[in-house]
């Protein structure tokens, strides 16, 4: 039987991970970092590899030389030491001083090898330069400093890593013979031979073992050796320093990588810290940083985020006020509901009772009518934010629309003109629907204040930023101190004349939405006699109301 671990929901998903992400010691955006930092830094690295094949390639070209300078040296020895050209061997007296001629002032060695196989010639012990050979060694109480120390370990490190080459062991004793080195046995038997051996110390020996014949006689063998330690100390020289550099340049880059994760990951973390904290505070309490001093997207991203956080907060105050207004304008035909239900019940008089019903039906009316209204309005912001902007010609919709008004019926002893310019379109960017019903809430406001054979006229004109749209009717205008209070939810000055609870406040209040989403301006103002552009205290008679909205052109700037 066997056991697996329940999925975690998807709502507590997000918080287990930003409570894992808070206490790492290092977030994964500064590990991404650092690793393609170190990455960049391994090719640095891999020059230590490169520099191992280096070394082959020397210590070949070495071989390459010390072949051609044994061929040199075994035919000068043939010449010079062979005693005519009917001798079976070399002199040995003549072949020593030959080589401490053209070896001595040289780091090779060079033995000579009589037919028998006995070394009868050695370099290191002719010339000048011959006998003890003393190197100084540190003195046995005196520890290796730091850097000596650090040399040692790094050694000892590459040592381990780089492979290494196999090879035999060079005898160095004073009885070698041929028999002890096999590339000595070749040339005796008239080949030439190369090899690599390795010394007590680990050193390399380069070997080239050439006949020494005179017209094709072996006379003897010719070995030139050739130790590796100069090619090695600078191949070591310069992997140390590459590590020196690899570990200076490592150094910087965590620095850098600290730096830059002080700069972009640290912030981030802080922006996603505080934006989970946003998501799960009651109240206003949990706050987003803006990074006021910040110049660049970090400071950006930071400041969006704190104004989104505000414009949700908004968002949600106006949610909290909407729900406020809505309890309080059901309440009023509900309250009067009950108490016409109330009444109908303790009375028997049918004029008390058809009053009651009229009453109820009223009541229901204004029910239905807010319950449609707050239906629009609270399915208006998520339209606005699931539409499109698009090209609108607006004298074109201004046009259709009043045309529309005329043929349907709606209106009744008014009249209803349209101006717009007679050419080119005046066009924005903005969502057809919602421009429509922008259009339609300012002419039914206007008309049901319009009296009977009064007009109402619609207008558009463009400017090189900005389009205008001005809906004037001829009512009593609007109330002293109202342009502002009139775009309120709920709010209602309506004319005495009319039914009550016919309209619910909040058409006014739909265009201002419609407009702010499109990123206009919308403003009310009392026509008076005398002052065409409205306003003014000192003004005449009031003669009517206008409404006025301006748009962004579109593709243009803002007003």
């Amino acid at each position: 039987m066997s056991w697996r671990r329940a999925p975690v929901p998807a709502p507590l998903l997000a918080p287990l991970l930003m409570a894992r992400l808070r206490w790492l010691p290092i977030s994964p955006l500064t590990l991404r970092i650092l690793a393609v930092n170190v990455l960049a830094l391994a090719m640095l690295l891999g020059g230590v590899l490169y520099l191992n094949q280096f070394q082959d390639k020397m210590i070949d070209r070495r071989i390459e030389a010390l072949a051609v300078r044994a061929e040199i040296l075994a035919g000068a020895i043939a010449e010079s030491a062979s005693g005519g050209p009917e001798a079976a061997a070399v002199d040995p007296t003549v072949a020593r001083t030959v080589i401490a001629r053209l070896v001595g002032p040289t780091r090779h060695e060079a033995r000579l090898f009589a037919m028998t196989g006995e070394m009868i010639a050695d370099s290191r012990f002719l010339g000048p330069g011959s006998g003890v050979r003393a190197n100084p060694l540190p003195p046995l109480d005196r520890p290796p400093d730091l850097a000596q120390r650090f040399r040692s370990a790094v050694d000892g490190v590459l040592d381990a890593v780089l492979p290494d080459r196999n090879a035999p062991p060079f005898p160095t004793g004073l009885a070698v013979r041929a028999e002890d080195l096999t590339e000595v046995t070749a040339a005796l038997e008239g080949d030439a031979a190369r090899s690599v051996r390795r010394m007590e110390d680990g050193t390399l020996m380069l070997s080239v073992a050439v006949p020494v014949q005179r017209f094709r006689r072996v006379l003897g063998a010719l070995l030139l050796s050739s130790d590796t330690r100069d090619i090695e100390t600078a191949v070591r020289d310069e992997q140390m320093l590459i590590l020196l550099v690899f570990g200076a340049t490592l150094a910087v880059t965590l620095l850098l990588t600290l730096f830059l994760a002080g700069t972009i990951a640290r912030p981030i973390r802080q922006l996603a810290v505080a934006a989970e904290r946003v998501r799960g505070a009651i109240g206003r309490e949990a706050r987003m940083p803006e990074f006021p001093r910040r110049r660049d997207e970090i400071g950006e991203l930071a400041r969006s985020l704190a104004a989104m956080t505000e414009a949700l907060h908004t968002q949600l105050d106006r949610v909290e006020a909407f729900a406020a207004d809505v309890a309080h304008e059901l309440k009023n035909p509900l309250s009067s509901l009950r108490s016409a239900v109330d009444s109908l019940q303790r009375t028997d008089d049918p004029a008390i009772k058809q009053r009651l019903y009229d009453v109820i039906q009223s009541d229901v009316r204004r029910l239905d009518r807010l319950i449609s209204d707050i239906s629009e309005a609270s399915r208006l912001d998520a339209a606005l934010s699931r539409g499109d902007l698009e090209p609108v010609d607006l004298a074109g919709l201004a046009a259709a629309t009043v045309d529309s008004y005329r043929t349907s019926g709606r209106v009744d002893d008014q009249t209803l003109t349209v101006t717009v310019p007679e050419t080119g379109a005046v066009t924005v960017a903005g969502v057809p629907d919602r421009l429509a019903q922008l259009l339609c809430n300012l002419i039914d406001n206007a008309l049901s204040f319009t009296p009977a054979g009064g007009a109402v006229r619609v207008a558009v004109s463009g400017g090189r930023r900005t389009a205008r749209l001005t809906v004037e009717d001829d009512g009593p205008g609007l109330p002293v101190g109202a342009e502002e209070k009139i775009f309120s939810r709920f709010y209602s000055e309506r004319p005495s004349d009319e039914a009550f609870g016919t309209h619910s406040g909040l058409g006014l209040s739909i265009c201002q939405q419609v407009v702010a989403a499109h990123g206009g301006t919308i403003r009310a103002e009392t026509i008076r006699d005398g002052d065409g552009s409205g306003g003014g205290s000192g003004a005449g008679a009031a003669r009517g109301a206008r409404f006025e909205v301006l748009l962004p052109r579109a593709g243009r700037a803002g007003p």
